[in-house]
């Protein structure tokens, strides 16, 4: 092989090379590379300039040798690390299963991230007939008909099945409440209308964050009109990729629809609802055409009037909303 031979005649060439892309050179502001593209011709330049004689043709052979290949950065840093993270991922998972082993509904939340309804780009590609990709606007200035979509999801952890409140106005509160409630009378009541209790699994931040007064207030009316206890867990800040919305339902939505214009609300509605998986998971969308207010104000005692019994953990995060007595 020919990189054997190289290397044979070049001693020193495959650690060179393995010390110009190695990832502990990332902190290395002496490192040659530090601040370029490490593409294989500047690969090849730099071990020129160190004496070494070798194409950019071989210096891809090699680096598959050493184990390298290319990859993008993955997201997996994440923010404060609170000292309970790992505990309330516990809290979390020992409630979850302790539920689902009495039939009871939990559901994790969340919103998808906006989307621009129109002739856009959309990341990913598609089979197209070859020469003629899919033609969509250069920019991305939104469109003031059409305006932007919020996908607010909720997945039935137990059932392996979701519900997707499509707005088309603001993400407040009260639309992250309408959501669970649009989703209990379409799908859970059928399933779980016998049951004494929900749970939901949501993040800290967004509309349904734990500091959201009017998510409580509206968490509130919902256990009124079910005459069911809500019991919230949240996850710690900065942790909302271990919510399992994100990873069992938004992912495969995304991959369902990518390389595709969202022409239309009724596109997004169907690109939704037609998003299955291997393993069963199955998804109903709906539009909700409701204008929903941002900005509004819940005063000390209209939170107070809330019947919410915190857990003895971290009651911030872990907390139980009661139906007020009739």
């Amino acid at each position: 092989m020919v990189e054997k031979k190289i290397t044979k005649n070049q001693p020193g060439l495959l650690a060179s090379l393995d010390k110009l892309v190695s990832p502990l050179t990332r902190g290395d502001p002496e490192s040659a590379l530090r601040w370029v593209c490490k593409s294989l011709r500047k690969l090849s330049d730099e071990l020129r300039s160190q004496g070494y004689e070798i194409s950019h043709t071989t210096i891809g052979e090699l680096l598959r040798d050493l184990g390298y290949s290319l990859q993008a950065p993955r997201k997996t840093e994440e923010g404060g690390n609170h000292p309970d993270r790992d505990a309330q991922f516990n809290y979390i998972n020992e409630k979850t299963l302790q539920f689902q082993k009495l039939d009871y509904a939990v559901i994790s939340i969340d919103t998808k991230k906006k989307e621009n309804i129109g002739n856009y780009a959309n990341k990913g590609k598609e089979y197209q007939p070859k020469g003629n990709p899919e033609k969509v606007k250069v920019y991305d200035f939104i469109d003031k008909k059409k305006g932007k979509v919020a996908p607010y999801g909720i997945y039935d952890i137990r059932r392996n099945e979701g519900f997707v409140n499509v707005g088309i106005s603001s993400d407040t509160a009260e639309f992250a409440v309408n959501s669970i409630r649009k989703w209990w009378y379409k799908m859970g009541r059928s399933i779980y209308e016998h049951t004494p209790v929900l749970l939901i699994t949501a993040d800290c931040g967004g509309s349904n964050g734990n500091r959201v007064r009017l998510w409580k207030i509206e968490l509130q009316k919902l256990a009124d009109e079910l005459n069911k206890d809500i019991h919230v867990c949240h996850f710690p800040p900065g942790t909302s990729k271990w919510n399992k919305i994100e990873h069992k339902m938004f992912c495969h939505i995304s991959k369902n629809w990518r390389g595709k214009p969202l022409i239309s609300r009724q596109v997004v509605i169907n690109l939704i609802g037609n998003t299955t998986t291997k393993t069963g998971l199955k998804i109903q969308a709906e539009l909700d055409s409701n204008m929903y207010q941002k900005g509004r104000k819940i005063s000390d005692q209209q939170l107070a009037e809330v019947n919410l019994v915190k857990e003895e953990f971290h009651g911030e995060w872990n907390y139980t909303i009661k139906p007020k007595k009739q």
